[in-house]
């Protein structure tokens, strides 16, 4: 199973459909969001791409109640968690949370496969020694809404193999609509 990794799209819309696109084109059937959508609306384009999103909220949170009634409404795609999330897919234990310190503490306990955060703005794929004696894979995917000067990036991963790629796309996106 492949899965997209964004993050931290900051109601940059089109970059992150854009990067949600390219994951869902390259095999994906699941897309993990790791914080800092702020409009829960800017999340609504996704729902048409037809597999699971699954986010949760960072600093820039916006609006949780809409964001709450919005992953409820019948055929929503979006699953909404509140400030982190423990979901599994494919076998893998996956724990999402925004912040970085968080993350890597968690990823220390081994209780969980992969562990994805944002907040950052810098992409990161490491593998992290836990507390069982074995790894975690650490996954920042930067930000999928190219935040500042960081590139618009966004994160393919396969579980079967468990290998993560980053990948940027042309910020000028953003303004192809206008």
């Amino acid at each position: 199973m492949k899965i997209g990794i964004i993050t931290d799209s900051h109601d940059h819309i089109l970059l992150m459909v854009a990067a949600a696109k390219a994951a869902v084109q390259a095999g994906a059937e699941a897309i993990l969001h790791c914080g800092d959508v702020v409009a829960p609306s800017s999340l609504q384009p996704l729902n048409a791409l037809g597999v699971p999103i699954h986010v949760i909220h960072g600093n820039n949170t916006g609006d949780l109640v809409s964001m709450s009634r919005m992953s409820s409404k019948p055929g929503s795609m979006i699953n909404y968690y509140g400030q982190d999330a423990g979901i599994e897919l494919a076998g893998k234990r996956i724990f999402l949370v925004h912040y970085p310190h968080y993350a890597r503490a968690m990823a220390t306990t081994g209780d969980w496969d992969i562990v994805c955060c944002g907040h950052s703005h810098k992409t990161s794929i490491e593998k992290l020694d836990n507390i069982k004696g074995g790894t975690t894979q650490y996954i920042d995917a930067g930000t999928v809404g190219g935040v500042g000067t960081a590139p618009a990036s966004w994160i393919l991963g396969d579980l079967d193999s468990m290998t993560f790629t980053v990948h940027e796309l042309d910020k000028s996106l953003e303004y192809a609509a206008s």
